[in-house]
């Protein structure tokens, strides 16, 4: 079989040194039978995965380096996670394994649906289980060329994600045909930009601000008859971005309000489809005496 690329953008380059610890590590991950090897393929320009018609084909995490626009990156070719109950041969369930141990260990998880069939329940719990690891998330359609009415099904994907994944507001899609090499270098840019936003370091003085002005527009509601208060706030990790919130009674600062937070922190600092983590911590304020 062979793979048409219509872009020059794309290398292979073999290195001495191990691709293991250097580059962006990129995971492939979906359903069986979506294109994921035949996506790999053309990104490295070469048949290095096996592809076939008949799904679970891919039984290892493959990992391969790479060159896009002399940056280093690190490409990962996933088995398929099916349903738990059509897991029964035990190799597959050491595939499963692995792949789950590649989301973990990756950068950026790129999502790869079959445009054909869109999103099934099955594609929404791989892209929770990226989002729970704490991955930046991509969304990749593949077979885009088979769409009849592109406008409907992109407005249709964009709607049932925004309802059944909200943590990822804003994702990226792109949309691709793996067999033919289009839209290739749309999908690396995409990846690109998520890697970006994960790795987003927000100076304190910014948040404090934000921090300031969200709660004076909508403060905490009461619990009890008391209400959480918000003191301070600093980011104490990033990929994923992750932001501690110092206060009073904060156990007692509910979910919704802590979405709400999470909703506003992305819009501020334009961190669109990127997991926000909030870290809630008991602290007392040094410049303010407790009455």
């Amino acid at each position: 079989m062979t793979f048409v690329i219509q872009t020059s953008s794309f290398r292979l380059e073999r290195r001495r040194r191990s691709p293991l610890a250097e580059g962006i590590r990129i995971a492939l991950i979906g359903r069986p039978n979506v294109g994921k090897s035949t996506l790999a393929n053309a990104l490295l320009g070469e048949d290095r995965m096996l592809t076939s018609p008949e799904p679970g084909t891919t039984r290892d995490a493959i990992a391969t380096p790479f060159v896009w626009k002399e940056r280093e990156y690190r490409l990962i070719d996933t088995a398929g996670l099916r349903k738990k109950a059509r897991i029964d041969e035990k190799i597959e369930q050491m595939s499963v394994g692995e792949t789950i141990r590649t989301v973990r260990e990756a950068h950026v998880c790129v999502l790869v649906l079959d445009a054909t069939t869109m999103l099934e329940n099955q594609d929404l719990q791989i892209a929770r289980l990226a989002t729970e690891e704490g991955r930046a998330i991509v969304v990749c359609l593949n077979k885009w060329d088979l769409v009849e009415d592109a406008q409907a099904a992109l407005r249709k994907l964009r709607d049932r994600m925004e309802i059944s994944m909200p943590q990822v507001e804003g994702v990226i899609f792109v949309a691709v045909s793996a067999l033919h090499g289009r839209k290739l270098d749309a999908l690396m840019e995409a990846v690109v930009t998520a890697h970006e936003r994960w790795n987003t370091d927000l100076p304190a003085a910014k948040l404090n601000r934000w921090l300031a002005g969200v709660t004076q527009a909508h403060p905490p509601p009461l619990v009890r008859g008391l209400r959480p208060r918000l003191r301070f706030c600093r980011q104490v990790s990033t990929r994923p971005p992750t932001i501690a919130l110092f206060g009073s009674k904060m156990p007692d600062l509910p979910g919704d309000y802590q979405r709400y937070l999470i909703n506003s922190l992305r819009d501020t600092f334009e961190l669109p489809g990127t997991v926000i983590r909030l870290q809630l911590r008991a602290s007392k304020n040094p410049y303010v005496e407790e009455r």
